[in-house]
């Protein structure tokens, strides 16, 4: 009964794609899905089936949210359903469809993200039609969405939808994987500021985000943290309600699909025709018809091969397949008729009645011939000057269950940081692809087997079905970190618990931060006083118990502060401390000098470029303030600049820890932090109660360095390592006032 009820709520999978992977074709009346053998369908189909721990239910038909060609009253009244699929059509009106698909997708984040931004187009119709599109698949996902379901959405058509159904369905789980390259920074800021903004907190709506690769990870972090100041922690990007996980998932393809295809009669045909047909050595590529995709450069490689190696000609075939993509575009028509003329020209040049150096194909291949050829020829020549992924080379190599043959791969390929033993080649570098291919040729068969073993054992074990259930891990883990930071506010009967706890105990440790915990967060530092109320009630505590004040804050405010306070004082995050009742400062044994020099040029420089903001030097610390600056929006800005800056100019020797704080930006020995101290003292001392406020980032070293018994709790509502929560620094006064109301003195 109980695992029927765990059925019942568990939700469905949603899968948004720009298009359906179904033709939907009719005949007498009735509506058939044709389903595409697409990866991502395979991979979607991978995730149906009786799993344990699944993050949707896997039985469950899989609902899939797309574009369809077909018009709003030819699909009327019909049910498009299969076997494991419902499909629900998005109609997007013609003109929209122009400038959201052909317009921003194709005219302008395609050319950006593979780095032909002179091909960009900028048109703000263009991004019109993109916001009308998104919130067309938002109003189809609106009708069909239960509680419980995932979402999973696809691709750079759809970068706002996240958010959107974020802010609608807060609690269901919402995945978006990025197909393509993610540009540098550089190139991602030409969006225009609403634009970039809008697509970097459209995609952060997600709580898995995944790229192909890590450096298209570190992109992505790089925008979030310079377009909407969202900072991370390996990977996770706090966003103050909940956790986003960013993270690289490199797409694959059914390798038993292709293993298996080497022995089909189709495919041994279609390979030992092209074997009797074609030269002693055959080079074979097949691409798309697009400009990142390198053909010309690797004609000009193989041109620039048989114009150095002569000894090759009439020896080698290059079979080389466009398929058809876009060509009624003109930019599309032109490349088209440039690979001609090229081709046309090689083969003239170096061919002869006898000999054609290239045999030119613009077609689609049947699967059988696709595979023939991958398993017919000696060299797979894959150039692309741009490409997320590829899959194609990962085909060529799962097809070759003889252990045969060798890949020559782009380095600008996101597969090229899987398969190293490939030869790696700069597409752009003629002389190189020329090399490779003699290289290529001259390799003996036992180290062709030996490159080959590795990438088909790789390729094996991660393939699309790992990727699709690394993705879902992921989502799960998320949940799991969720719960651990996850806001618990304090209720009266948490407050009383921790109250009788404090009454029990006789050896008592309690750690205060200061700014925002006991005093108010104000604009200017210098200003920020602790109320005489709290300044009372700590003194009252620290006759009794031991307090340890725990700040960021100078040795010299703090002194002058709680000046005969009976408690101790820990200064600069760790860096000093000072025991009750000594009067004297110890500098923490881990500290060394002479790190500042390099650090405050830096910080000074920004601190001209961003009016009212100013450099603090600590006796252990630099600290660039920003909470006065004239222009907020400006200031935050500069922040993240700033903090990038240094957490790519400090080198790890230099053991300095970055802190991004309240409306501060602080560098530091990284040897000590208030985690480390609080440990210290905890360590030293048989305490029976351990008690830790706090409301910054800082003071969650100390909320994950206390031990499991302690009573940890953030100010505020962001999420936290601290066991409870409190809303505000006033309540601060009142909890403890009433915590410590019934011990007498």
């Amino acid at each position: 009964m109980e695992n029927l009820k765990q059925e019942e709520s568990t939700g469905r999978l949603i899968i948004v794609a720009y298009r359906l992977p179904f033709k939907i074709i009719r005949e007498d009346d009735q509506v058939q899905l044709f389903q595409n053998s697409g990866g991502l369908v395979s991979a979607v189909l991978s995730l149906v089936g009786d799993k344990v721990g699944s993050a949707f239910s896997s039985t469950k038909k899989i609902q899939w949210i797309g574009f369809s060609e077909n018009s709003r009253e030819e699909l009327e009244g019909q049910s498009l359903a299969n076997e494991q699929f419902e499909a629900h059509p998005v109609f997007i009106p013609e003109d929209v469809n122009e400038n959201y698909y052909e317009g921003f997708c194709n005219n302008l984040i395609w050319p950006l993200c593979h780095y032909f931004p002179s091909l960009a187009l900028f048109d703000d119709a263009y991004f019109d039609a993109y916001k009308t599109a998104n919130q067309l698949f938002f109003d189809k996902l609106d009708e069909i969405i239960r509680p419980g379901d995932v979402v999973w959405v696809q691709d750079y058509q759809l970068m706002l939808l996240p958010n959107m159904i974020r802010e609608k369905y807060p609690v269901n789980k919402v995945g978006f994987f990025f197909h393509i390259p993610f540009p540098s920074f550089e190139l991602f800021r030409m969006l225009p500021v609403p634009w970039r903004k809008a697509v970097i907190d459209g995609i952060l709506g997600a709580d898995v985000v995944g790229f192909h690769t890590n450096d298209y990870v570190e992109y992505f972090l790089k925008a979030a943290r310079l377009v909407s100041g969202h900072g991370n922690k390996l990977h996770y990007i706090n966003m103050s309600n909940r956790i986003v996980k960013v993270d690289s998932f490199p797409i694959s393809i059914d390798f038993d699909k292709f293993d298996n295809a080497y022995d089909d009669p189709k495919v041994e045909s279609a390979r030992n025709e092209a074997r009797q047909s074609l030269k002693e050595k055959i080079i074979f590529s097949v691409d798309r018809l697009d400009y990142s995709k390198g053909i010309r450069h690797r004609l000009y490689g193989y041109q620039r091969f048989l114009e150095t190696y002569p000894e090759w000609h009439e020896k080698v075939s290059f079979v080389m397949v466009v398929v058809p993509s876009r060509d009624t575009i003109e930019q599309y028509q032109q490349m088209k008729s440039d690979i001609d003329q090229t081709v046309g020209k090689i083969n003239a040049d170096f061919g002869n009645i006898y000999w054609q150096p290239i045999i030119y194909q613009y077609r689609s291949m049947p699967y059988h011939e696709l595979v023939g050829m991958y398993t017919a020829s000696d060299v797979a020549l894959i150039t692309p000057v741009r490409d997320g992924m590829n899959l194609v080379c990962k085909e060529y190599v799962a097809s070759r269950k003889d252990r045969k043959g060798v890949l020559i791969l782009s380095e600008m390929a996101g597969a090229a940081a899987e398969l190293g033993e490939a030869l790696i080649i700069n597409p752009l570098d003629r002389q190189d692809i020329a090399d490779a291919i003699k290289q290529a040729f001259d390799m003996p068969e036992e180290e062709q087997t030996k490159r080959m073993d590795a990438m088909r054992e790789r390729i094996s074990e991660y393939d699309v079905f790992a990727w699709t259930n690394d993705f879902f891990t992921q989502m799960t883990m998320l949940e799991q970190e969720h719960e651990r930071l996850r806001q618990v506010f304090l209720t009266n009967k948490g407050i009383d618990g921790i109250r009788r706890a404090y009454e029990a105990s006789s050896n008592r440790i309690l750690f205060f931060d200061y700014d925002g915990t006991l005093a108010p967060i104000v604009p200017d530092p210098a200003k920020a006083i602790i109320s005489e109320d709290v300044k009372k009630l700590i003194l009252e505590i620290a006759k009794r118990d031991t307090v340890i004040i725990i700040s960021g804050r100078d040795r010299y405010f703090l002194d002058n502060l709680f000046v005969d306070f009976p408690v101790h004082i820990i200064a600069e995050h760790g860096a000093l401390i000072k025991s009750k009742g000594t009067g004297k400062w110890e500098l923490n044994e881990s500290y060394e000098e002479n790190w500042k020099e390099s650090i405050r040029p830096i910080m000074e420089l920004y601190a001209k470029r961003c009016p009212g903001a100013f450099v603090e030097e600590k006796e252990t610390a630099l600290a660039w303030h920003y909470r006065t600056a004239d222009d907020k929006e400006y200031a935050t800005r500069r922040a993240q600049e700033l903090l990038w800056q240094l957490k790519n100019y400090i080198q790890p020797e230099l053991n300095l820890q970055v802190i991004d704080g309240n409306k501060v930006v602080e560098v530091k020995k990284t040897a000590f932090n208030k985690g480390t101290a609080a440990r210290a003292f905890v360590e030293n001392g048989d305490y029976d109660f351990v008690l830790a406020i706090g409301d910054d980032t800082t003071d969650e070293d100390m909320f994950e360095a206390l031990p499991d018994t302690s009573y940890t709790i953030k100010i505020g509502d962001d999420l936290s390592a601290a066991r409870n929560h409190i809303r505000s620094q006033e309540e601060v006064f009142h909890f403890l006032n009433f915590m410590v109301s019934s011990v007498g003195e």
